[in-house]
């Protein structure tokens, strides 16, 4: 099922445009830095979605609150895959820069206008509209980052070497994972509570602001892919969208089933378990914090060594072992969690869900990589990976929420995970060994 590159336009690429040392590292500092602003800005939204919900949407009924909140969270990934399809097509039409160079600056601009817009009480319906707005932009730019990145950063690795060049990516989301959860626990702790729900919770946005200019600078002066580059010189698709689904069904298919795992283990292991802590648990919100620094530290350090060892011993034994695990574990982890809701339980919780994550993650978008020829390898990835994480990310929090509501049942999350651990099991077969 695996695409292949084509053998003269790969060859012709490596002899001609072969990056130095420099140049990959450029890379992936450029590629970096663009997509963890994206996770931080989500990291802090769902870290601080119990204060948010009070500030913008204050019904009277806390469940009600909670559930606009991450709703209007979800919202933003319906914006995921239109953001995929333009950025996508800009990315294989015209280069994979000035795509990652777009889409930084809309991403910094919403994140902008979450710190900035008023709440409910001083700005009436201004706010909540402004914060659907900016989310709906930001899902835009996010659609269309991950395929832009992973194509961009793929494509300079050399051979051999793809699953740990790619794991950078992964290693950003939860470095900023990690950096949301620090700047979280730091308002948590210097601020009062009502400081912290006045205007402390606006603070991380408004430094998330700061990494749009210098991301942008970054991308500007880093080099074109060598293999974008080489494209520009030979016939391109004409509509690499229409082309991805009209010879390419079945691989994104399979991208799809891959990906639903990876953004589970994402949105529910780091993003939504600060609002389970406080709210299903009953725990301190900085019990939630150091949760998510704990797992998104392991999450961050083990990526790439994982990348490394996949490079090495193929990306399909990992995705199949590490879904597996993943389907068998999840129940009893948050059991275990549930009924000895201790923040040493906790702590043990965030470091297996890191390690698991990683092992899954680690070599994901080199397997995705060979699904897809360069020609539509940005918009592929960008595809698959919009939709997955539209269906299986963006209303995660919003599904978990009303189902814990109707059925009082605190393991909703664990069911979840198995069905996207399952998913992702069957599309880890598709894979070339």
């Amino acid at each position: 099922m695996a695409a292949t590159t084509p053998p003269d336009l790969a060859a012709s690429a490596a002899r001609n445009d072969m990056p130095t040392a420099r140049q990959r590292r450029q890379a992936i500092i450029a590629t970096t830095i663009g997509n963890g602003l994206e996770w931080f800005d989500f990291t802090v939204y769902t870290a601080f979605a119990v204060i948010i919900s009070k500030q913008f949407f204050p019904t009277g009924n806390a469940v009600t609150s909670l559930l606009l909140t991450v709703g209007v969270y979800g919202a933003a990934f319906v914006m995921r895959p239109v953001g995929a399809v333009v950025f996508g097509i800009y990315a294989d039409r015209v280069g994979r820069k000035p795509a990652l160079s777009l889409s930084v600056l809309m991403m910094a601009f919403g994140t902008a206008l979450i710190g900035v817009a008023p709440t409910y009480q001083t700005g009436g319906l201004i706010g909540p509209s402004m914060l659907v707005f900016a989310r709906l932009l930001q899902g835009f730019s996010a659609g269309g980052e991950m395929g832009s990145a992973s194509a961009f950063l793929l494509e300079f690795a050399p051979a051999g070497r793809k699953a740990f060049y790619s794991s950078w990516i992964q290693s950003s989301i939860a470095m900023n994972i990690v950096l949301g959860g620090v700047i979280g626990s730091f308002a948590t702790i210097v601020l009062s509570h009502d400081q912290l729900y006045s205007w402390g919770w606006r603070i991380p946005f408004l430094l998330g602001v700061a990494i749009g200019p210098i991301g942008f600078y970054i991308r500007r002066h880093v080099d074109e892919s060598p293999v974008s580059a080489h494209l520009g010189e030979q016939a391109k698709a004409r509509s690499p969208f229409l082309e991805v689904w009209r010879t390419y069904p079945l691989q994104v298919a399979a991208s799809f089933a891959l990906v639903a795992l990876w953004t589970t283990c994402t949105y529910v292991y780091m993003h939504y378990l600060p609002t389970y802590v406080v709210t299903v648990l009953h725990r301190p919100q900085k019990f939630a914090f150091l949760s998510v620094v704990v797992g998104g530290s392991i999450f961050m350090a083990l990526a790439p060594v994982i990348g490394a060892i996949s490079d090495r011993v193929g990306y399909r034994r990992f995705l199949v072992w590490s879904s597996a695990v993943i389907f068998v574990t999840a129940y009893p982890m948050f059991s275990a969690v549930t009924a000895y809701p201790t923040l040493p339980t906790l702590m043990l919780f965030s470091i297996v869900a890191g390690i698991f994550s990683a092992c899954y993650t680690g070599p994901l978008l080199a397997a995705l990589s060979e699904m897809f020829p360069p020609q539509v390898l940005a918009t592929g990835i960008a595809v698959s990976y919009n939709l997955a994480v539209t269906v299986f990310g963006g209303f995660a929090a919003f599904f978990i929420t009303l189902l814990i509501s109707l059925t009082h049942s605190s393991l909703s999350p664990a069911f979840y995970m198995m069905l996207a651990a399952a998913m992702s099991f069957v599309g880890s077969l598709a894979v070339k060994r």
